[in-house]
């Protein structure tokens, strides 16, 4: 039988990451990576404002290169693999990252008028220069438009496409009034691939549009004219140079064109997936399928579950959507996330680990989780929020901040290293009761993502303040997997490809043997940390709190004294 092989673009934070997987039984033949040379580590920073951060769009199309490198991987790996043999390309990226675009298509940073222009570049997922806009599109929701804001959480965010659209037209009018339209890079480089870049033909996919755009085939599909107008009148004058329909990514985008194809070394006319976010092809990378909860894990995280659209699903306050067919057909997708979790430990380890810890980052790691590890929940009496970066889940408010209590004289940093992860931990479970309460039951938890892989310390972590097994994903790449996986899809089972995505994840899915368990009695005790983390998360994060803080701290020295003793 002949062999076919689809190829997945993962368009993350830092960088571009092309897989090269077998459709035989999910081998990934070959990979490369792009780091974006733009930037810090591809995030082009503005000194004045700390929210701020766009990508230049010259780095994806750069990005491109990693498939004909990957090519060239997988001919010396298999030697009896053919580029001919690839019968698709699925793409996932960051988001919502819009940027402005001209009548062509091109990206306005692109043009010579608007070369070197920070507010002409790609508005990267974690800019979150727009808080005061979203919340004015919030309000005026509340008012007009309530549904609008059930199916997301209750509350537009500053990481999402109309909050930037309208941040650059006040900020940024020559921006603004240049741009013909504006799409989201998931949906720019599918079109790219298949040369056909005009905003108004290209293949716009659900999940951008129905998570971050207020999309609905319910209300006739983007905020209508009248809403977006009591928004801003630009808004709705803008309108219809944007989209009226949008699709899953399992439909077909496009074929490649003749010029992509010899620049990637491919077969020009092969199968393009419409574009989604790289968080919900990784999680199709993963097998999702109902009652699993998938954890994207990286810089940030996000959440994904599915629940069957041939029964209503209850509005579910503070996720970040929730959309039918984002991320399988036939089911409502649920996204949830938070804000920052690898990006916390990074920050910790670059700017506050002394070099007693290791003269390298990966050194002072290593030492961090080693003597951690070591230590049991609660002895080092510290207690931390996991908004270093916001609230993405459940309070969706990117003015708040990190906090850290209990240190004293004698705290150390592999201590608050733990007490970091253990953070995070408590959000993620903060947001597996949110779920459950509104009627989705979370039965298993699957991990993705090098994160995942290669921190047992914060998977077992996980687990025992969870009180949920904690399985991984066979692949490391998920989100390039999953994108891969739509790539077979939209070739269809004529091509050598699959029919439906479930089939598709039978044959490419799976999980690693490893397999971390709760532990019952870390579990006991990060049951009473987390009524602690409880008691600030509402707080610092909510307007109606009324209670008392005054016990926080001797209750951190309680549990201390007593698991030292342990």
């Amino acid at each position: 039988m002949s062999k076919h092989y689809a190829v997945g673009l993962d368009y993350g934070t830092n960088s571009c990451r092309a897989l090269i997987v077998d459709l035989a039984d999910g081998r990934e033949l070959a990979g490369a990576v792009f780091p974006y040379p733009s930037g810090a580590a591809g995030i082009l920073l503005d000194s004045r404002d700390p929210n701020v951060a766009r990508q230049n769009p010259a780095d994806y199309l750069a990005g491109f290169k990693s498939v004909r490198q990957a090519v060239a991987k997988a001919q010396k790996t298999d030697p009896a693999f053919d580029p001919a043999q690839v019968i698709g390309i699925g793409v996932d990226t960051t988001g919502s990252t819009p940027m402005p675009v001209d009548a062509a298509g091109t990206p306005l940073a692109l043009t010579p008028a608007f070369a070197g222009n920070l507010n002409a570049m790609a508005w990267l997922w974690k800019d979150h220069a727009s808080h005061a806009e979203a919340a004015e599109i919030t309000a005026t929701a509340q008012k007009l438009r309530p549904q609008y804001l059930a199916k997301c959480g209750g509350t537009y965010s500053s990481e999402w496409f109309w909050s930037k659209l309208l941040h650059c037209k006040r900020v940024a009018p020559e921006v603004f009034g240049a741009a013909h339209s504006f799409v989201e890079i998931c949906d720019w480089i599918p079109a790219v691939l298949a040369g056909e870049t005009r905003p108004e033909r290209l293949v716009r996919g659900i999940c951008a549009a129905g998570h971050k755009a207020m999309y609905s085939d319910a209300w006739g599909g983007l905020p209508d004219a009248e809403f977006l107008a009591a928004v801003d009148p630009a808004l709705a004058a803008l309108r219809g140079r944007l989209f009226d329909k949008a699709w899953p990514a399992s439909r077909l985008a496009g074929r490649l064109s003749p010029r992509w194809a010899r620049k990637l070394g491919l077969k020009p006319g092969i199968a393009i997936a419409t574009g989604a976010f790289d968080a919900h092809m990784g999680a199709v990378g993963a097998g999702i399928r109902p009652g699993t909860l998938v954890k994207i894990l990286g810089t940030s995280t996000c959440d994904l579950m599915v629940a069957p659209n041939s029964a209503p699903l209850a509005d579910i306050p503070g996720v970040c959507g929730i959309v039918d067919g984002s991320v399988l057909p036939g089911c409502f997708g649920i996204e949830a996330g938070q804000s920052a979790v690898g990006d916390i430990f990074l920050w910790f380890v670059n700017h506050l680990v002394p070099n007693t810890y290791g003269r390298t980052p990966a050194a002072r790691f290593e030492a961090l989780e080693a003597r951690a590890a070591a230590q049991n929940p609660g002895a080092h009496g510290l207690l931390a929020l996991d908004w270093n970066n916001g609230n993405r889940t459940i309070l969706t408010d990117p003015r708040l901040s990190g906090l850290l209590l209990g240190q004293t004289l004698h705290t150390e940093a592999h201590e608050i290293y733990r007490a970091l992860i253990e953070a995070t931990a408590f959000g993620a479970l903060t947001i597996v009761n949110r779920i459950e309460e509104y009627g989705v039951p979370v039965r298993e938890i699957v991990n993705c993502g090098g994160l995942a892989v290669k921190n047992p310390l914060l998977m077992q972590i996980y687990a025992d303040v969870t009180g949920r097994p904690m399985k991984l994903a066979r692949s490391e790449q998920t989100c390039a997997l999953g994108a891969a996986l739509f790539g077979a899809v939209a070739a269809g089972s004529e091509a050598g490809g699959f029919a439906t995505v479930e089939a598709a994840q039978a044959a490419l899915c799976g999980m690693r043997a490893k397999v971390f368990t709760p532990n019952p009695a870390a579990q006991a005790v990060y049951a009473e940390l987390y009524q602690l983390y409880g008691t600030l998360h509402d707080a610092f994060g909510t307007a109606g709190w009324s209670g008392h803080l005054d016990r926080v701290m001797k209750d951190l020295i309680a549990v201390r004294e007593r698991q030292r003793l342990a």
